[in-house]
């Protein structure tokens, strides 16, 4: 059993060739007592964006705050709050932040997804 506050939970600067302004925290996981997912909550700055990737799961995603576009298979969707998404497996995607305030996604992954 777990309950947290976002507010409590550390956001670490995500790292890498392609990532820009943006934030993760792991919001649930196994560490939590969910053995098979992980929940994570990336704030995406103004001007930011997630590497433009692909790898072999897929992922949920639901926009809780702001504006931006994601990048799916050669093409641009534009999302806002209330949005939701599946990214299927082995799809190159991305998000980019085209508002002027934080863009704020939940992702959950299988828990492979967040061992890299």
């Amino acid at each position: 059993m777990f309950v947290g506050c976002i507010n409590n939970i550390e956001a670490k600067p995500m790292e890498g060739v392609g990532v820009k302004n943006t934030l993760k925290r792991i919001l649930i996981g196994p560490q939590e007592g969910w053995d098979s997912h992980v929940m994570r909550l990336f704030t995406i700055k103004k001007d930011g964006n997630t590497p433009r990737h692909k790898h072999p799961w897929p992922h949920i995603n639901y926009v809780v705050e702001g504006k931006g576009i994601l990048y799916m298979d050669g093409k641009e969707h534009k999302v806002e709050k209330d949005c939701v998404a599946y990214v299927p497996s082995n799809i190159e995607h991305q998000y980019i932040n085209t508002g002027d305030g934080d863009f704020v996604i939940i992702c959950i992954v299988p828990k492979e997804g967040e061992n890299l």
